[in-house]
């Protein structure tokens, strides 16, 4: 049976990055709450920066440009389909 993904709050991942804050190792975060660490590195991260743990939020200028560039490529391929 595969391992089925699981999605944590914004509350829960905030209260993590404040855990790490406030001095408890990432260790310890990983083994307690059963996490990955490489999810409470990226939520670190976030934290960090921008404060927010949306992936819209965190997304760079670039990113959001290459995003908006390829919807309009979809959108073009479509009209030139009809």
């Amino acid at each position: 049976m595969p391992n089925q993904r699981r999605t944590f709050t914004a509350e829960f991942k905030k209260q993590m990055v404040l855990l790490y804050e406030n001095g408890k190792s990432r260790a310890d975060l990983v083994e307690e709450y059963g996490l990955t660490g490489s999810a409470l590195d990226r939520w670190i991260k976030q934290g960090q920066t921008t404060g927010s743990f949306s992936e819209k939020d965190n997304r760079s200028p670039e990113e959001n440009e290459l995003l908006t560039l390829r919807k309009e490529v979809q959108r073009l391929k479509m009209e030139n389909d009809i």
